[in-house]
């Protein structure tokens, strides 16, 4: 590891740029807080405007000749495993389409796990890339997938031998986990790459008991969201690349497409701090989270009504590879209510917010930012609203369709789909029509629905008692499902 950890690149320039006390004539305009609305200034504080300065001509000279931002990133990729680091300021729906156009490119066949992110999904529309769809593994009983098996992924490879690579989704929005090491393998033997969109898994390197970290198992690319179980701010994500399958010129190459040329240096700034403290002091805080998240589980699932989900149910054959005891998965169905009923009353009358929920969980995230006043907080109140449970009753029931009834039949590109001749038409008349949009509870945001799939009754009886139970559909074009948009029936291959 290098020995210059204890630098800050980022936060350095940016103390210099103070120090020598520079005048810009040049964006932001708001001019160092001076130009900024004074209602503005006192809710955020000065302190935001004040790192706020153009990336080249502010924080580094026109010709980045400080390579301060470079710096940062090569000593980002230092202590996590990577040859190369690349940072951006639009969060990992930018990363993965990144690092997607860098392995293949229109109507290039590409495996992804079907429990991907709508993030994926937009990157298959804008792109064009042929997805091969993989299917996760799916937990009947719990309605729930998992990451799919390397054995999953060998068969996709057997069928479509001319696919560019794989993409997967490890740990998943609910902390469960693929075999990366496996997976690369089968990947390498056949001379392509993996994509892992590790959105959930920033730290994963930095102790031993978290789950195996995607450049530890051999992985080409990760994608990291810094900003979600780390201390980065919003939006601060990190691509992380290694091996010679994937040169580094063209993943920076297709990441300028889709990067913003106005990158904010305070994201820059709080991706910078976090690779120091993680270098620093990784283990040791990591270990603090872990053993808070251990008293979280054991003392949830002594309540009554609750049971937190641990390795014996999301682990093992057929299901999940590892899980990551940080997200702490809690069952409510046995209070007799859904978790979208549970997390609006957790908000509503204990003013605590959670990570998601669904027709019968609440997940939290448990990071090195909790310690025991926060947890205390969720514990207490996790113990009200077990004793507020029987006043939530009744909950409308959520119609959950078995892995077989819930996979659509990709009948045409979703870039096909969702550029082409479309209409809306009344929910209760789409079955049999192919889907020109995503249909996608948030969160997790894993579409149920893509473009190019052929709706089917069990699915949009699902989204219909999905959403009057509280289910979240952000991304249709009637968030209230009362219409959906199909592709044109003159479009359609079955009219």
């Amino acid at each position: 590891m290098k020995d210059d950890h204890a630098r800050a690149p980022v936060l350095e320039a940016l103390t210099e740029y103070h120090r020598k006390g520079r005048t810009a004539f040049s964006p932001p305009g708001h001019k160092q807080a001076r130009g900024a609305d004074p209602a503005v200034r006192e809710v955020l504080g000065d302190a935001v405007f004040l790192g706020d300065v153009l990336a080249s001509g502010g924080l580094d000279d026109r010709l980045t000749r400080g390579q301060v931002l470079q710096r940062a990133e090569e000593l980002m990729a230092d202590v996590v495993h990577a040859d190369h680091t690349f940072f951006t300021t639009c969060g990992s729906s930018l990363s993965v389409k990144a690092a997607m156009l860098s392995v293949a490119g229109p109507h290039e066949p590409l495996l992804i796990g079907r429990d991907a992110h709508k993030s994926v999904v937009s990157g298959l529309i804008l792109a064009g890339i042929e997805p091969v769809w993989v299917e996760p593994s799916w937990d009947a009983e719990r309605h729930l997938a998992h990451p799919p098996s390397p054995d999953d992924f060998e068969r996709a490879f057997d069928a479509h031998p001319g696919a560019k690579g794989a993409l997967v989704t490890s740990p998943t929005p609910y902390g469960t986990c693929a075999d990366l090491r496996a997976l690369a393998e089968v990947c390498h033997r056949r001379g392509r790459p993996l994509v892992v969109d590790e959105a959930w898994g920033a730290h994963l390197p930095f102790h031993p008991d978290l789950p195996t970290w995607a450049m530890d198992a051999g992985a080409d690319i990760c994608v990291t969201s810094v900003h979600k179980m780390g201390s980065g701010l919003e939006q601060g994500s990190v691509f992380h690349l290694q091996g010679d399958l994937v040169p580094p010129q063209v993943l920076k190459t297709r990441a300028d497409l889709l990067g913003s040329t106005s990158p904010s240096v305070l994201i820059y700034a709080g991706l910078d701090g976090w690779r120091r403290q993680m270098a620093l002091r990784g283990k040791e805080v990591m270990g603090g989270a872990l053993e808070r998240a251990a008293r979280v589980r054991e003392s949830v699932e002594a309540l009554d009504g609750m049971h937190v989900n641990g390795r014996d149910d999301f682990c093992g054959p057929g299901l999940a590879h590892d899980l990551d005891p940080l997200i702490v998965m809690i069952d409510v169905d046995g209070l007799g209510i859904s978790g979208y009923r549970a997390a609006d009353w957790l908000r509503q009358y204990r003013e605590i917010d959670v990570h998601l929920s669904d027709h019968r969980r609440l997940g939290v995230q448990i990071t090195h930012g909790d310690d025991e006043e926060t947890t205390g907080e969720l514990l207490a109140a996790l113990t009200d609203l077990a004793g507020a449970a029987s006043g939530l009753r009744p909950v409308p029931g959520v119609e959950v369709p078995g892995p077989g009834q819930l996979r659509l039949e990709q009948v045409r590109m979703p870039r096909d789909a969702f550029f082409g001749p479309a209409e809306d038409v009344p929910a209760e008349e789409a079955a049999g029509r192919i889907a020109a949009e995503m249909i996608t509870p948030y969160p997790p945001g894993i579409p149920v629905v893509l473009p190019g799939e052929r709706l089917t009754e069990p699915v949009l009886r699902y989204l219909l008692s999905g959403r009057d139970a509280g289910m979240n559909l952000p991304d249709p074009s009637d968030p209230h499902l009362a219409t959906i948009r199909v592709t044109a029936a003159e479009a359609d291959p079955a009219e």
